[in-house]
């Protein structure tokens, strides 16, 4: 059977294992995800998915700022030991994930964590907007028609939720893998399992409104009420 590079990518994310490893494992299963983990972890490949069920509460609590101090991130980043977390290596991965949030803005650390309302509203949004880009052509059925619009509003969920979700978003640093695929090759490299657990991002003045003063209207108005 024809293999995807989507299931490809998403083995891949799945495992840490490399791009011809998933592709031979999906062909070998035919197709079947779970049982193509299954089969890299038999050949001593999926070295991060063997490692992604074991329990991960040490840490650190990485702190960065960015841009003269207008932009804060504060991100939880979880491994197994004490010290792994004292790892210069583990350090600069925290790092690098704060400074990627910092630069990307992203909402969510998955799409676990994207409230359900959300995503269905974004859903319809986008169909609006695909029904406002042009009409089904006269000759065209209507089920290959709605067939069409399930399969544009799917890729566009899928940028949505690139620009939302950390995890799926390209890595800043290296944009053909990433963050997910990131985390997994740093769990190949130092050795145990490696979680982003949440985080928080601050920009100078977010959320205010700034006073705009008028001095002429101010001037008016104390003129006005002397004259009173």
């Amino acid at each position: 059977m024809a293999i995807s590079m989507a299931d490809i990518k998403a083995l891949r994310q799945r495992t840490g294992a490399g791009i011809l490893d998933c592709k031979k494992a999906l062909a070998e299963n035919d197709g079947n995800v779970d049982a193509a983990i299954d089969w890299l972890r038999a050949k001593g490949i999926a070295k991060a998915a063997k490692k992604a069920s074991r329990a991960a509460t040490e840490g650190l609590v990485y702190s960065y700022i960015h841009d003269g101090g207008r932009i804060g991130v504060l991100v939880e980043v979880n491994c197994e030991t004490d010290f792994v977390a004292r790892n210069e290596s583990f350090q600069e991965l925290c790092e690098d994930i704060a400074m990627h949030i910092a630069a990307s803005a992203p909402e969510y650390v998955s799409k676990d964590e994207v409230d359900p309302a959300a995503a269905a509203h974004e859903r319809k949004v986008q169909l609006e907007r695909i029904r406002e880009e042009g009409d089904k052509p006269a000759k065209m059925p209507q089920d290959r028609w709605d067939m069409i619009l399930e399969k544009k509003i799917d890729g566009r969920m899928r940028k949505w939720f690139e620009s939302v979700c950390l995890l799926d978003q390209p890595f800043i640093k290296d944009d053909a893998k990433t963050v997910a695929q990131m985390l997994a090759d740093s769990v190949s490299t130092i050795g145990e399992n490696i979680q982003v657990r949440r985080f928080a991002r601050y920009v100078l003045g977010e959320g205010l409104e700034k006073k705009q003063d008028n001095l002429a209207e101010e001037v008016a108005k104390m003129t006005a009420e002397a004259n009173g």
